[in-house]
């Protein structure tokens, strides 16, 4: 270790116990006088090798500064948690047209699967609802996978076309 780094650490021993004390006190929490007292001698070592007159009596004008910024931070943080209204915490409640809409669009695609040909729709459910794959589908019904491939073309093309509209 260099003469720099064996005072620094000389300091850092003979004061932090004090500064914390004095922090705690004013902060009413040990953890955050800790990591207050830990931030002052990190941004003094950050400082490089600059000669201080009085470095015990920087170090209490650092921490009594920065107790002042923590205070007044936290204030801030406070009064902004008091400002909310309960109606920002909660979703808001759903309108009617919240509860129509759904609705409403189940009802359209029921008419779209509705109007489609009664195959189609057959091989669409099974599909889209039930999960079947392709092959499933071909094999249950008796047809060519390309056959079911087709029917779900034509069942996907009436969608958008009504989408559409």
């Amino acid at each position: 270790m260099d003469a720099r780094s064996e005072e620094f650490e000389e300091l850092y021993l003979d004061e932090r116990p004090g500064l914390l004390r004095r922090a705690a006190r004013r902060l009413g929490s040990a953890s955050a006088a800790a990591d207050l007292v830990q931030d002052v001698f990190l941004r003094l070592w950050e400082r490089g090798p600059q000669p201080l007159h009085n470095d015990t009596a920087y170090l209490r004008r650092s921490v009594s500064n920065a107790i002042v910024d923590h205070v007044r931070a936290e204030r801030v943080r406070n009064d902004y948690v008091e400002g909310i209204v309960p109606e920002q915490y909660a979703a808001p409640a759903p309108t009617p047209l919240d509860h129509v809409e759904p609705r409403d669009q189940i009802r359209r695609l029921d008419a779209q699967i509705r109007i489609l040909p009664e195959r189609t729709r057959h091989i669409f459910l099974l599909n889209k609802v039930h999960g079947c794959n392709y092959s499933e589908i071909a094999e249950a019904m008796g047809i060519s996978r390309s056959a079911v491939e087709k029917h779900m073309a034509r069942a996907m093309l009436t969608f958008e076309s009504i989408r559409e509209q």
